[in-house]
């Protein structure tokens, strides 16, 4: 049986940190209230977080300095707020439109990193660090019983402003023992690893391959419908030029959305609890990727970390460093180990795709 519970921790926070954490959290409101707003503006209130995430992301993106995984969280704050309503419609109870005022932001393990006596938040400028108020003997209190516990585990948090003092909500939670026997598990059978690349679009430790060439044909297509457009240089032409951009914009992310469905039915058919991403902060320069493919990795990102969510899958990005080198089998860890698309250790001479040996590093990471 599992067991949560909810750590209220006092934060020390200077008067420029509070300030930026004020920044944060009048974004953070003004986010979920946008996509609230989108969610009522049409004949029927929508609540797929699916739909809502497509109409407003690049919206609250370009007008927020939110973390990517802020904007995630108002859009779900967004969507179960309006859930909660069309519920209570359905209920044949009253309910208006939802108002975000209550100062806060939700944060969870990717946004946020709690440690002993003190935790790191990330804001629209960058992280802070930010002390925890405790008592001088802090036995039995349930900073030492849940969140100093080996038995808990952190899995996000709220930041709330009341009387003047910033406040962490952390939410833990922990499986009980029972006398039911371990399930073994076999290799890669709680993580699920992905790598990213140019030419294979995604790769898993299990040895499923997404290829980029779909990808590739339509954006070198796209681009140069754009190119002849641009030519022309008429009304009629810059018209056109926006048209194309829409088309495009939506084959990849129905491209992305079909991936990003396999790539959870991946997880769940071999019953991983985590997937696990490479870092992506610099993954243009690793891969000698396009913008148009670090934006394709971010939202591939993105849809799977939300819809692993609904069936309790966490989604995780790990350090890159020499997955690419590195054998899945020994460990053995050389340049030369990896020739294009072709990996082959010079220890054990274990020899796979290159992307896949990655993909399993990442899942061993």
């Amino acid at each position: 049986m599992e067991v949560r519970r909810t750590v209220p921790i006092t934060l020390a926070v200077d008067s420029d940190d509070s300030a930026l954490l004020r920044d944060t959290v009048d974004e953070f409101l003004w986010a979920a209230q946008y996509v609230t707003d989108h969610a009522f503006d049409g004949e029927y209130v929508t609540t797929s977080k699916t739909t809502l995430n497509d109409e407003t992301y690049d919206d609250v993106r370009a007008n927020t300095r939110l973390h990517s995984n802020h904007v995630q969280a108002a859009r779900n704050k967004a969507a179960e707020a309006c859930k909660s309503v069309v519920t209570r419609w359905k209920n044949g109870k009253k309910a208006s439109k939802p108002q975000f005022t209550s100062p806060h932001v939700v944060y969870d393990h990717r946004s946020a990193t709690f440690h002993d006596d003190y935790v790191s938040l990330a804001t629209v400028d960058g992280r802070l660090e930010a002390d925890y108020v405790l008592p001088a003997d802090s036995d039995g209190t349930p900073h030492d019983e849940y969140l100093s516990s080996d038995a808990y585990e952190v899995t996000g948090a709220e930041l709330h402003h009341k009387h003047g003092d910033w406040q962490l909500h952390v939410h833990c939670k922990t499986v009980v023992e029972t006398d039911t026997p371990e399930q073994e598990t076999t290799e890669n059978g709680t993580v699920l690893g992905v790598d990213l690349g140019v030419n294979q679009l995604a790769v898993t430790s299990t040895g499923t391959f997404w290829t980029g060439a779909e990808f590739d044909h339509w954006r070198r297509a796209y681009e140069s419908r754009r190119g002849d457009l641009q030519q022309c240089g008429t009304r009629w032409a810059h018209q056109n030029i926006q048209s194309v951009g829409r088309k495009e914009d939506g084959r990849f992310k129905q491209l992305l959305h079909r991936i990003s469905n396999e790539l959870v039915s991946e997880a769940r058919e071999n019953g991983c609890s985590v997937i696990a991403f490479e870092d992506l902060t610099d993954i243009r320069e690793r891969t000698g990727a396009s913008w148009g493919h670090k934006w394709a990795f971010d939202r591939l990102y993105d849809y799977v970390e939300y819809k692993a969510e609904a069936y309790g899958i966490d989604v995780e990005q790990v350090t890159p460093e020499n997955t690419s080198r590195r054998c899945s089998e020994c460990g053995f860890t050389h340049p030369d180990n990896r020739r294009g698309e072709a990996f082959e250790c010079l220890k054990c001479e274990y020899e796979n795709h290159a992307d896949y040996n990655a993909a399993k590093n990442i899942g061993l990471r």
